[in-house]
């Protein structure tokens, strides 16, 4: 009789069984893989993608001291030796400063976690082609970037002291700000807080 070989047949059942344990290992992977990139951190936002959205082109610039803070959208920075007004892109914070409309719910305590993040350092700055240089009122339209490399547009909607804004047209981080928004409702941060602000003030 001629030996065929090939050693001992795998039983049909546990070939079945081997193909549903790797695709659950699989779809676990997936799932692990999926939560680190959409893990929301107040006060430390996207520490585990942080790379994703601030590379070394971003950081090698150079480097602005904050003269002052307007409001939670708008700061002042000495650019070049003239102070220039920094409005940052994709966010819009409730109003302090407009002498035609009343202090809003919420916008001196975004005014003052501008001022916490920011006030006496010095911060990078990111343009947008999409968004052009400047707006309607001179300002530079920015992304503004800590030391550390967290962007504080999005850590202001996260942290629940901004909305996401877009202005005619998207810009490049509109996804990731409307996803911090939504993290910011969810889990009531800042202005989304029970009773920080009433309802009407809210639908911005």
């Amino acid at each position: 009789m001629s030996d065929h070989g090939g050693g001992e047949k795998i039983p049909y059942g546990a070939k079945r069984f081997i193909l549903v344990a790797a695709i659950f290992v699989v779809f676990a992977f997936l799932q692990e893989s999926n939560s680190k990139v959409l893990k929301f951190i107040p006060g430390d936002l996207f520490t585990r993608d942080e790379v994703r959205l601030t590379t070394n082109t971003k950081l090698s610039g150079d480097k602005y001291e904050v003269k002052r803070v307007v409001d939670g959208d708008t700061v002042v920075i000495d650019y070049h030796g003239v102070s220039e007004k920094i409005r940052l892109i994709g966010i819009n914070t409730p109003e302090t400063v407009d002498p035609r409309k009343p202090v809003e719910c919420f916008g001196k305590e975004a005014s003052n976690r501008m001022k916490s993040l920011i006030e006496g350092k010095s911060v990078y700055l990111e343009t947008d082609a999409s968004q052009g240089e400047r707006d309607k009122y001179g300002r530079i339209l920015a992304y503004l970037y800590l030391e550390d490399g967290q962007m504080v547009n999005r850590k202001m909607i996260a942290e629940g002291y901004a909305y996401e804004y877009t202005y005619m047209h998207p810009y490049k981080y509109q996804q990731d700000f409307k996803d911090a928004l939504s993290f910011a409702k969810n889990s009531k941060q800042g202005l989304w807080a029970d009773g920080a602000c009433s309802k009407e003030s809210l639908n911005h």
